[in-house]
């Protein structure tokens, strides 16, 4: 655990200070590397959407044939006592996982007999409201759902993300904006996009290759609420390059603005800015 690093770990039934192990050698998560995990965040005393990430971690411990064991309102409750240790004014992340302990008579398929789970909650500052990225192109592509578990937020995706951002580093950007098999935009390495063109919105149409994100949906329904049209489209590179704006959308900061992709400028214009805002007005009224 980082020096100064702020986590509490709910583990067989208790909170638990620090970050504690959780799986051990043979468990089937460490070495076949059946892992999922959802995001969600706390801040400004709000979680919002809390019941959908829980919900959504139990949709992908089933899509990589595990058994959840804790229900969405189960899950919701653990957080929110977990969340009464940490500062009120604290901004935590939320990560509800499982993992695989065994395997069935063939030892690659996960046993329904025992998940693991836990609940890791860790303080992670909010990005500041003036923070922006700037992206460039990678030549790896997001999977098909007939090659790899797209339809679940599980580990095993990760290392394709991180080749990604190690080669948009290695060009002097911070992420990337990915296509998917056929060439066409699904995301970023990180989270998912959006692009405004004559004051319309339009996002990549949700096509198997990347998961259509709980805040994405959330920014589509206060858009739409607020008179913008959206499109679910599909997109190429130069419609990016075309944008008059773009923005990622993604648990860990809701809104970032883009400022380039590959050489073309973008300004944090109007929309991307009412975004953010409709997002913070919608979340501080829930709490």
């Amino acid at each position: 655990m980082a020096v100064g690093t702020n986590i509490q770990t709910y583990f067989e039934g208790a909170w638990q200070d620090g970050d504690i192990p959780i799986m051990r050698a043979a468990d089937h998560g460490a070495w076949l590397g059946t892992t999922v995990f959802d995001g969600a965040r706390f801040f400004e005393g709000a979680s919002p959407d809390l019941r959908a990430h829980c919900a959504r971690v139990n949709a992908s411990a089933e899509a990589l044939m595990m058994t959840p064991t804790v229900t969405a309102d189960e899950m919701v409750e653990v957080v929110r006592d977990g969340l009464s240790r940490f500062d009120a004014t604290a901004a935590v992340y939320i990560r509800p996982m499982y993992w695989a302990i065994d395997g069935d008579s063939s030892a690659i398929v996960p046993s329904a007999e025992e998940t693991g789970f836990c609940i890791c909650l860790e303080e992670i500052p909010m990005p500041k409201p003036t923070a922006s990225v700037k992206l460039t192109t990678t030549r790896f592509r997001r999977p098909m759902i007939e090659s790899a578990l797209v339809n679940a937020k599980a580990g095993c995706l990760y290392p394709n993300n991180a080749r990604m951002i190690a080669e948009a580093r290695s060009k002097g950007y911070p992420n990337a904006l990915v296509a998917d098999a056929l060439g066409n935009v699904a995301e970023t390495a990180t989270a998912n996009i959006f692009m405004v063109k004559d004051g319309e919105v339009f996002t990549p149409v949700p096509n198997g290759t990347f998961l259509a994100g709980i805040t994405r949906a959330r920014h589509m329904a206060n858009l739409t609420a607020d008179g913008t049209r959206v499109h679910e489209a599909v997109l190429s590179f130069d419609d990016f390059r075309d944008a008059d704006e773009v923005f990622m959308s993604g648990n860990m900061a809701k809104v970032t603005p883009v400022v380039e992709f590959d050489g073309t400028s973008y300004q944090v214009g109007p929309v991307t800015r009412r975004v953010r805002e409709m997002y913070w007005d919608w979340a501080l009224s829930e709490v």
